[in-house]
């Protein structure tokens, strides 16, 4: 089930990773920053609410999605009092547990708006739609990931390393090109012949998204 979620939510432009058992969760989570977590009740090794009671008490404040086939209103409580902040019982629908995802992302942070606009760049994070001006801009799930993850940060410089833990997953290759070449894709898709370009390259630091006035497109 883990792999069908995962391939449902890449497929939805999330960057996601597996752990196939609570030891595993918790190495994961000490070692990465995550946006939200989904997580089973029944983990091998240590069980979800475990899992979730150590994330809270290492002090952990990513936003949990709680996954059992335990539907009783005590395996619920017992959820909530371990540090869950929402609980979806099997079976469910993939479409509830995105609509679910996205309200704890939009919970998590006061300032994460459905509609994100740069200048006159549009983001609708609901329908994953983009224009710039009066046209729309046809990007693919990875471009339209990688966009959405700048405009979240609009104005602030992003670093390769903060791309690749957010946009891709763990099987990213540090040593490719792969990032460079989806930033210059997605530059010439939004920029295109716009007198004010939106995607900007800091060398040897990353790449900022914001309307810079005055400077030439190269």
């Amino acid at each position: 089930m883990a792999r069908v979620i995962a391939k449902g939510l890449r497929e939805q432009s999330y960057a996601v990773d597996l752990a196939e058992d609570g030891d595993a969760a918790l190495y994961q989570t000490s070692i990465n920053d995550y946006d939200a977590i989904v997580l089973d009740v029944l983990l091998p090794h240590r069980d979800g609410y475990e899992v979730c009671r150590e994330l809270r008490a290492r002090g952990n404040t990513t936003p949990i999605l709680m996954l059992t086939a335990r539907a009783t209103v005590d395996d619920r409580i017992t959820g909530f009092d371990a540090g869950a902040d929402d609980y979806l019982t099997k079976p469910f629908s993939f479409r509830e547990l995105l609509a679910r995802l996205r309200a704890l992302l939009r919970r998590d942070s006061q300032l994460r708006p459905d509609v994100l606009e740069i200048e006159d760049l549009v983001v609708d994070s609901a329908s994953h739609r983009v224009s710039r001006g009066e046209r729309d801009v046809q990007l693919t799930a990875k471009e339209y990931a990688l966009l959405e993850y700048l405009a979240r940060r609009s104005g602030q410089l992003v670093t390769r390393a903060e791309i690749a833990a957010h946009v891709w997953d763990d099987s990213f290759d540090p040593f490719s090109n792969t990032i460079e070449v989806y930033i210059n894709r997605l530059r010439k898709k939004i920029d295109g012949s716009h007198t004010t370009p939106l995607l900007h390259t800091r060398r040897g630091e990353g790449y900022i998204l914001e309307p810079q006035k005055g400077t030439r497109k190269i």
